[in-house]
């Protein structure tokens, strides 16, 4: 099996030649900048890192690690991060980096640094030592306006929305250096589908008000979230005209859980969310054959048997480490269902913390339990973080390597 091979036949439920790994192949399964500029210092790789998500610092990985470390899968914003002009930028640590020349943030008297809009309004501050930026500006925070009707224009203030940068190519270019890139590596391609509701609704509104405004302002919360929808389904559109044919898995976004459980109950579930889903879900599956990547923290195992009726194909990051979340429950009760496209290895006590053998047996533990029948990609429990050792790193994925037995 070639990468794209490997990853479909995971994807349908099938048993591939070996478990399929990703490490960059989307803004919920990269690495950050400080982490992966050490990673390639250790590996004795003398590359610039480029910043290609700036919000949270996450690094393009570039192709002598997709390749050294196994890599089935591309996220197809690379494309961006190999083009366009880029300058230089000193991270928290000193780790000199290279950041888009269309993102320009302020660093001010103090060592922090934040970005502005045209009015001056602050958008984004990212704190001396900090790694990521925050979002600083909510533009419903105050209450939802009379209608919608200015909804695109005030998604633009999010600093999450206005700081994805497009790719720079028309989408002729586009698509054939996606073919190009397709046919010569043999990977499968992910791009985002720009999907998100409960979120956008954290960052229009913030997220103590918009879960408050789900038990004592629903009809304007709903009435939001349709306009969200008309907005995704008009996103969704061009995307799959332009791309559908080419790319494999879209990505959907939508944290529904914390740590110690759900953001809300199942009920609240079904009758506001659930609907809208299978509406976006619905146009996907009728327009393309792409299969589709949610992308949910947390603990949202009551949610599981929802998320996989509407249509979802994919969950991920599988945070084990939340309430409800226990691997081999998760794959005996869904692993036929759904596939588990995360939950590797622990990225806040084991891969971070955790020795070199540590590391190995979590890795090696993890991928016996999910790989048995496909419906299982390697990857970690969301983004490697800055603090992640370079060993930690090839500790991990060397461990799938050896369980695949490439690695002796």
């Amino acid at each position: 099996m070639n990468s794209r091979e490997r990853i479909l036949a995971a994807i349908s439920h099938r048993q591939p030649d070996r478990v399929p790994v990703d490490l960059g192949g989307s803004t919920v399964t990269g690495i950050a900048a400080i982490a992966y500029s050490n990673l390639k210092k250790h590996l004795g790789i003398d590359k610039p890192t480029r910043v290609f998500d700036v919000v949270q610092q996450l690094a393009n990985v570039d192709m002598e690690i997709i390749d050294l470390f196994g890599v089935d899968v591309l996220d197809i914003n690379r494309i961006t991060a190999e083009t366009g002009e880029w300058y230089e930028v000193d991270l928290a640590d000193g780790t000199r980096v290279e950041f888009p020349s269309w993102y320009r943030p302020d660093k001010l008297p103090d060592g922090s640094w934040q970005t502005t809009d045209e009015e001056g309004r602050v958008l984004s501050r990212m704190p001396v030592g900090a790694t990521c930026f925050d979002q600083t500006f909510f533009p419903y925070q105050d209450g939802y306006p009379e209608d919608f009707d200015d909804l695109e224009k005030a998604l633009q203030k999010i600093s999450w929305v206005v700081h994805s940068h497009a790719s720079n190519l028309d989408v002729g270019e586009l698509r054939e250096r996606l073919i190009r890139l397709r046919a010569e590596t043999g990977k499968a391609l992910v791009m985002s589908g720009g999907v998100k509701l409960l979120e956008l609704g954290f960052f229009a509104r913030k997220m103590d008000n918009f879960l408050t405004d789900l038990l004592v302002d629903r009809e304007k919360l709903c009435e939001m979230l349709d306009r969200l929808v008309e907005m995704h389904l008009a996103g969704l559109e061009k995307k799959i005209s332009a791309l559908g044919d080419i790319v494999d898995v879209i990505r959907f976004g939508d944290d529904l859980g914390m740590k110690t459980g759900p953001f809300m109950d199942l009920d609240t579930f079904r009758e506001v969310f659930k609907p809208r889903y299978k509406i976006l879900c619905d146009y996907v599956k009728k327009h393309s054959s792409m299969k589709i990547f949610l992308h949910s923290c947390g603990s949202v195992r009551q949610f599981i048997p929802d998320l996989i009726e509407v249509g979802f194909d994919i969950l991920n990051p599988v945070q084990t480490n939340s309430r409800g979340m226990d691997p081999e429950e998760l794959k005996r009760e869904f692993g036929k269902e759904i596939v588990f496209w995360g939950g590797g290895v622990d990225t806040t006590s084991v891969i971070n913390r955790g020795s070199p053998d540590e590391i190995r047996r979590d890795v090696l533990h993890r991928c016996e339990i999910f790989s048995k029948d496909g419906g299982f990609v390697f990857a970690p429990i969301h983004n490697i973080l800055s603090e992640v050792p370079p060993q930690n790193i090839v500790a991990a994925y060397d461990a799938v390597r050896e369980f695949n037995g490439e690695l002796r």
